[in-house]
């Protein structure tokens, strides 16, 4: 009989991930079980100690009853792996140090290339990609404001599509706190202006302050899963170029048809790997998939794992801890890279829009330093500066690590970890 390989990979800089893990392993075990009995399922943990000070040791504590089971690998990518994987590719496929590291390393673009090439030839079928801030939980709203919480076949679901229609890619849904934005307290008409154009000008067109005001004044930020959804059929997502947009979590990739899949990539520091990803997958089949992970995006729900869940979801305030650092990291991360996703998207309006967008920070901004006092966020506006500058550069880039990434895939056959 045919084994079948499932990997689940992490890109990880937090000691969650291991909580994720021994939660959560054997309920992956079981749903694929119920689909084709001789499965195996192995989890890449491909941690970087540089995300948020982490040591090494805090990635270690899984337990022994995940360790000890027959049909569970526990697969680490460490730096010294790293390093000598790229040494290996440098050798064997004859390519450049600079070719190597463009995609393989830490980081949230390169990490998940690196688990993408690390599972395909560890012989992989199917690679899931799972955050380490989401449970495979669903949150529902009750009629009279109260929660029902669902287990979701997270795993199972995914492989079915795949298998069903024959896809490339399958994507899910996320409910929660979606947005690492919190709540920001506005006094009057400029104050939400300048909240209004801060969003603006550093997200994109998914996140508007319009959706997220609307969701703290209905229902505390939170994002919560439709049963509709739950009980319906996939679907295609079709569509131009840069169209299919997936998450990079809740995200499977069907390794057997590594030819329809691109490389993840970002501008040094920035984030933006999965919309870069979206933006070249025109030739591929995505699926969405009707399944949902919790995302405890503030890390401030923890004890769902435990099966302790919350009668009500609160309002995440700015001025909680670590609350104003997590949001001031993920707009630098947003504005970073900015730029390059107007250029490939809209280049022959790139000047006018990058203008409008510098026009919103610079008004906005002294309001928000108000807001956020620990932080300086004129720095957002620094490297816009320095992302606008270099915005040809990134795209060249962007360029070369997708064909650098199409030359190594008629290769990796051949690899060997």
């Amino acid at each position: 009989m045919k084994q079948l390989n499932i990997a689940i990979g992490f890109v990880t800089g937090r000691a969650n991930v291991c909580n994720i893990i021994n939660t959560y392993s054997e309920y992956v075990k079981e749903q694929m079980r119920r689909f084709y009995i001789n499965t195996k399922i192995t989890f890449y943990i491909l941690y970087d100690l540089n995300y948020q000070d982490a040591k090494e040791e805090d990635f270690f504590n899984i337990n022994q009853e995940t360790l000890k089971n027959s049909d569970i690998t526990i697969k680490y990518i460490t730096p010294k792996n790293i390093s000598e994987k790229k040494e290996k590719m440098i050798e064997r496929f004859k390519i450049t140090n600079e070719m190597a590291d463009s995609i393989i390393g830490t980081g949230h673009a390169r990490g998940r290339n690196t688990i993408m090439n690390y599972a395909y030839c560890d012989k992989m079928d199917y690679l899931l990609f799972w955050d380490d801030d989401e449970y495979p939980i669903a949150c529902i709203k009750n009629t009279d404001g109260t929660i029902k919480w669902e287990i979701q076949e997270n795993i199972l679901k995914h492989i079915e599509a795949m298998e069903k229609y024959d896809a490339d890619v399958t994507i899910g849904y996320h409910c929660g706190y979606i947005s690492p934005i919190p709540y920001m307290k506005f006094e009057n008409d400029d104050d939400e202006k300048a909240i209004n154009d801060f969003i603006k000008g550093i997200s994109n067109e998914i996140v508007t302050w319009e959706s997220i005001k609307e969701k703290y004044e209905n229902s505390n930020g939170v994002t919560f899963a439709d049963e509709n959804i739950i009980a319906s059929e996939p679907y295609e997502l079709k569509g131009d170029k840069g169209k299919k947009y997936v998450a990079g979590s809740t995200l499977c990739i069907n390794l057997n048809h590594i030819d329809k899949i691109p490389a993840f990539y970002n501008p040094l520091n920035a984030r933006g790997e999965d919309t870069f990803f979206s933006i070249n997958l025109d030739k591929a089949k995505v699926i969405k998939v009707p399944v949902y992970h919790f995302h405890d995006g503030f890390l401030k729900y923890k004890q769902i794992m435990k099966n302790q869940f919350p009668k009500h979801l609160r309002m995440i305030k700015h001025s909680e801890d670590a609350v104003e650092k997590r949001f001031y990291n993920a707009c630098l991360g947003w504005i970073k890279y900015k730029p390059l996703l107007i250029y490939l998207t809209n280049n022959e309006n790139y000047e006018k829009i990058i203008s409008d967008v510098y026009r919103r920070l610079e008004a906005s901004i002294p309001k928000i330093n108000l807001l956020y006092p620990n932080c300086n966020f004129n720095n957002i506006i620094n490297a816009l500066k320095e992302y606008d500058k270099n915005v040809e550069n990134d795209y060249n880039s962007f360029i070369e690590v997708n064909k650098t990434w199409d030359e190594l895939k008629t290769k990796l056959y051949k690899c060997e970890n």
